[in-house]
């Protein structure tokens, strides 16, 4: 059992990686479309802030509360090493798919997907002796904000964008546009301190629940704020892989975030990255995990409503709607089908 929970630790990591390079392009789209740094310098600068994320969370925050929200979305008496091992290979799997094709899909919701359908395919549906599956108090608020968090930050980025527009008016735009380009680095560390803690969180709680099964099956119990206490390592490292991962890029995607749904300026990508970093503050204080794709690109729809409606290309907005519904029953599928093949051989 040992053996198998070190697997789901380092699978765990790998998708962590994986999130980084998947989602680098939430942080910097904007940034590097604009030309205010080069991707090789935007890189750098968005996964220094991943990592910083993790002392916001331990001494601003003082809990890591989207990690306990994860570890808990599937109840306790369903959760084994094996229904684990397939959500998080399922993730991996759907993850490298959309990163291949340039999709700007939910890791978040790849993985909560993936954890979700392999519970249920362990207990053959979603009740069994009287318990539900899932923990709908968990589930049910990070589903809503599927559509919740992009909206929020829509109408963030929409309100953010008029009121620069309306006090920059009578402004040298010359002198403007520097000035924005400076804010953008401001900007785009605050998004990405947002996006290493909520993202670096979500592998935080599956390990969470894997060695909270497996402390169980040797008579240990625990809570997942012991668990953190304990295993001390596995928040840092967690934060780490996924600044490593948003090193490596993931170009793209930065083509579809930050030249595909509208052209962004400057001053527009400030009030993205501003809009997308309040949303992600917002919701990590209230422990819901959200997808950091669907807030920037709300963020960003929102700034390209300020100009007119048609400003936005819809036809490439309803696409990545569409990724954005399929990833959680594909997901979910997925899982299925790897822990039917797990059971064979483990």
């Amino acid at each position: 059992m040992l053996t198998l929970l070190i697997i789901i630790i380092v699978l765990a990591f790998i998708f962590d990686y994986i999130n980084g390079f998947h989602d680098a392009a939430n942080a910097i789209a904007t940034i590097v479309s604009t030309k205010v740094l080069t991707p090789f310098q935007a890189v750098i600068w968005a996964a220094l802030f991943n990592f910083a994320a993790f002392f916001m969370a331990k001494y601003v925050f003082k809990e890591f509360g989207i990690g306990n929200t994860v570890a808990k979305w599937v109840n306790p008496e369903f959760i084994t090493l094996q229904v684990i091992l397939a959500g998080i290979i399922a993730a991996i799997i759907w993850n490298l798919i959309t990163w291949w094709f340039g999709i700007p899909s939910s890791s978040s919701h790849t993985l909560m997907g993936g954890f979700v359908g392999a519970a249920l395919t362990n207990a053959h549906g979603f009740s069994a002796a009287g318990v539900d599956v899932i923990n709908y108090v968990k589930v049910i608020p990070t589903f809503l904000f599927i559509f919740i968090a992009p909206l929020i930050g829509m109408v963030i980025a929409f309100f953010i964008t008029i009121l620069i527009v309306h006090i920059c008016k009578r402004s040298n735009p010359y002198k403007a546009e520097g000035w924005f380009k400076r804010l953008q680095l401001v900007s785009s560390a605050a998004f990405s301190v947002g996006h290493g803690g909520n993202d670096a969180q979500k592998v935080m709680g599956i390990i969470g629940a894997a060695t909270i099964f497996y402390e169980k099956s040797r008579g240990v119990h625990m809570d997942f704020n012991q668990f953190v206490e304990a295993y001390a390592w596995v928040p840092f490292t967690s934060f780490l892989c996924i600044g490593l991962g948003t090193m490596s890029g993931g170009w793209k995607i930065v083509k579809t975030m930050g030249t595909r749904i509208t052209k962004v300026t400057p001053l527009e990508g400030v009030a993205a990255e501003t809009a997308g970093a309040i949303t992600l503050f917002m919701t990590e204080h209230f422990k819901i995990p959200v997808s950091t794709t669907h807030t920037i690109t709300g963020s960003i729809i929102g700034v390209g409503a300020t100009k007119r409606l048609s400003a936005v290309r819809w036809g490439v907005t309803v696409n990545l709607l569409w990724a954005w519904i399929l990833t959680i029953p594909i997901s979910a599928l997925l899982a299925c089908v790897i822990f039917y093949i797990l059971k064979i051989f483990i």
